[in-house]
């Protein structure tokens, strides 16, 4: 079973029933309902049209679930509507999706999670630890989200904010969680730069190239991580450098600055950096003051933490991370980063080791914990 194949398709199937007439909470049941469906039949009957299949599935669980509902019986004359077996047109309707999600009813947090999870593909765990908060409560959160919108009419779609939100999220959740999303992220985000002419679109678009630039030397041979500092520079992807490096300084000529623009800038620093003891540490913290402005966000604040303990010494960094709630998450990883840069490396280890009990993921978790084995061997000495 091709999870990546039905995840592609999802959208679309789920943008053909709700044209079809079908409300947005209904038909995203309907679509799961034929996902499952489709996880059970098709290792020994795979359909020649993986897409169709689902589009009738779906529309055929939809009509059941409305004709089971008293209060909807109504709606039992699109019974004959079922589309005809075959090819199912062709058509992507995903970025219109995204806009309908960001519906007006709705406010932008549960907008953005309901959107991820519908429409995004991310389990109810990978939205809430994107949002810092426990999955049973993002799991009420899009519960409410799809009663708000059950029975709504989606023609009026949300606001280009929040469905920057949404790219951003679903990008950083393909770019270093379990699930691919990253590539499908900019190729949404490069429609909507095409459609429209805002700049923190542009700022969006631009950051997300200069991350995915890097991303084949992110990871040793063996699946684990490489840190910034230590990756073959030689390995990142020049070509999308480049073009993200001009969008960004287009958008930021316009002076209206956001803080996709401003993370773009300090992805762009690092990226313009020949070494990692050249990159200009001194400007990133600049430009990390700049966003803390604009989204005082306490993830902000941690990574500025360690931008100074680069720029001013890692007593510095440790100075800045002390005015943060240690229960952030990577607070730990960061303290123990910086405690061994000022040469404590057994508080330095024993962070680490906490920190890899702590980690969101099996790379994540098995880097932390060779960090601390490292200086572990080496205190030993």
């Amino acid at each position: 079973m091709n999870d990546v194949l039905l995840r592609s398709l999802t959208p679309s199937v789920l943008g053909i029933l709700v044209r079809r007439g079908a409300d947005f909470a209904a038909a995203e049941d309907a679509v799961q309902d034929a996902l499952v469906e489709a996880v059970r039949a098709w290792p020994a009957d795979p359909p020649r049209d993986p897409k169709g299949w689902l589009v009738t599935v779906a529309w055929r669980r939809f009509l059941d679930a409305t004709r089971a509902d008293a209060a909807r019986r109504r709606r039992e004359d699109r019974v004959e509507e079922e589309p005809a077996p075959g090819p199912a047109p062709a058509a992507d309707d995903t970025l219109q999706l995204y806009f309908l999600c960001a519906h007006p009813s709705l406010t932008p947090s549960s907008a953005v999670a309901l959107t991820l999870r519908a429409v995004g593909g991310l389990t109810t765990r990978q939205i809430a630890q994107a949002y810092l908060v426990p999955e049973a409560t993002m799991a009420q959160r899009i519960s409410r989200a799809k009663r708000t919108v059950s029975g709504v009419r989606f023609d009026q779609p949300g606001d280009v904010a929040t469905v920057l939100r949404v790219l951003y999220l679903v990008f950083n959740e393909g770019y270093s969680g379990d699930v691919d999303l990253a590539a499908e992220a900019i190729r949404l985000t490069r429609q909507l730069a095409a459609s429209i002419d805002h700049p923190e679109v542009a700022g969006l678009l631009a950051l997300m190239l200069l991350h995915q630039a890097r991303r084949t030397a992110r990871t040793a041979p063996d699946g684990s991580l490489v840190p910034l500092a230590e990756q073959d520079r030689g390995r990142w992807d020049t070509r999308a450098i480049t073009e993200g490096v001009e969008i960004l300084q287009a958008a930021l000529a316009r002076d209206r600055l956001g803080e996709f623009q401003a993370q773009a800038a300090i992805a762009a620093l690092h990226a313009d950096a020949p070494t990692a003891e050249e990159t200009d540490w001194v400007q990133i913290v600049e430009w990390y003051d700049e966003l803390a402005r604009l989204t005082d966000s306490p993830v902000v604040r941690l990574n500025r933490a360690v931008a100074v303990g680069e720029a001013d010494g890692p007593r510095a960094g440790l100075a800045a991370l002390a005015a943060l709630d240690a229960s952030l998450p990577r607070y730990t990883a960061v303290a123990a980063y910086l405690h061994e840069c000022d040469g404590d490396l057994a508080t330095a280890a024993r962070l680490y080791a906490e920190a890899a009990r702590k980690a969101p993921n099996l790379a994540e978790r098995d880097h932390l914990t060779r960090r601390a084995a490292r200086l572990n061997a080496r205190g030993s000495r």
